[in-house]
């Protein structure tokens, strides 16, 4: 279960270090095999692989005959990357996932729950801004009744 916000940095080659809160369980759950893609967002999904598989089956298994479940498979699907911890619990963003998502040197990696999103900084805090985290239309209705 991944959760918390974490600013960092990607080096110059694109790599960024994976804070070590996370590196022990992402060795166990997956040895470090993740999957990077690009959601709609404009930010990045990080996936452990064995939670990545189902989604991108079950993707596959849709129709391609309809226009935006061709869509979504080609940005989800022809976005995902493999990548890999290394030595020193580092993962490499390749120049078009970076690009995709206009990630400079600071980002925010954000975890949600079996998955992580790579945000620009500057487009994390903005977004927090101007939504306060519930968007433009307020609670949806499957929020109703619940607290924290």
């Amino acid at each position: 279960m991944f959760r918390g916000v974490a600013q960092l940095n990607l080096d110059s080659k694109g790599r960024l270090a994976v804070p070590a809160r996370y590196r022990d369980s992402l060795l166990a759950r997956c040895s470090g095999h993740l999957v990077i893609t690009a959601d709609s967002d404009r930010c990045l999904l990080i996936y452990p692989l064995p939670d990545w598989e189902p989604i991108e089956q079950k993707l596959m298994q849709l129709s391609s005959f309809n226009a935006q479940i061709r869509e979504l498979q080609r940005r989800i699907v022809g976005y995902a990357e493999d990548a890999q911890l290394d030595a020193t619990g580092r993962i490499l963003i390749s120049s078009a996932l970076r690009d995709y998502a206009q990630l400079g040197k600071n980002v925010v990696l954000v975890g949600q729950g079996a998955k992580f999103e790579l945000w620009n900084q500057e487009q994390w805090e903005q977004l927090m801004d101007k939504t306060g985290g519930f968007g433009s239309g307020g609670l949806p209705p499957e929020l109703e009744g619940f607290s924290l």
